[in-house]
């Protein structure tokens, strides 16, 4: 195959899994200034996992799953910047897998000292629009959506980063300010 050849088929390669990553944001899935969902997922004892557990910190929601090779290089990056946050940083981590697999999974995620949960009736899902994984939610100390992410990759980390930036200095005060409430 020549180099044009293939340098087509990568760019229309491209192409392509922008416009799908474009399509899996569901219509009236909650967005970037919205308030989202309470309910993320359940335990492994099956008790709810919430977001205003979390009230007062940025939380980093990652639906994932182990067949998705990127979602398991994730993690442990999603933990080193929990850990880096001293506090201020919560990442939960939501199987989209039955529960035998999130049972074998859990140990591991919760080592890295995120809150594993998994979606047992694909609740969270359906109410975050997820369509596809990976996918990621950040919420800012105010309750309120910075990002989601959908069908991103390792080039998508500084975007990443700087949203969990801004998530982190996102305060209750300053949604009021701006005429958001909680």
């Amino acid at each position: 195959m020549r180099p044009s050849s293939l340098l087509r088929r990568c760019a229309a390669t491209l192409l392509l899994c922008t416009a799908v990553g474009t399509a899996l944001a569901a219509p009236g899935a909650p967005a970037a200034g919205d308030v989202p969902p309470d309910y993320v997922g359940a335990n492994s004892d099956d008790k709810p996992v919430q977001l205003s557990q979390y009230a007062g910190k940025a939380v980093v929601m990652s639906f994932w799953a182990t067949w998705c090779g990127y979602c398991m290089k994730e993690l442990p990056i999603l933990a080193n910047i929990q850990k880096a946050a001293k506090g201020k940083v919560q990442v939960i981590a939501v199987n989209t897998e039955e529960r035998d697999v999130f049972d074998k999974v859990r140990r591991p995620i919760g080592k890295m000292e995120l809150v594993a949960a998994y979606d047992p009736d694909d609740k969270a899902q359906k109410a975050y629009g997820v369509k596809g994984i990976p996918h990621m939610v950040i919420i800012g100390r105010d309750g309120r959506i910075v990002q989601v992410f959908r069908g991103y990759d390792a080039s998508s980390l500084p975007t990443i980063v700087a949203a969990i930036n801004e998530a982190m200095g996102a305060t209750r005060a300053q949604s009021d300010e701006a005429g958001g409430t909680q």
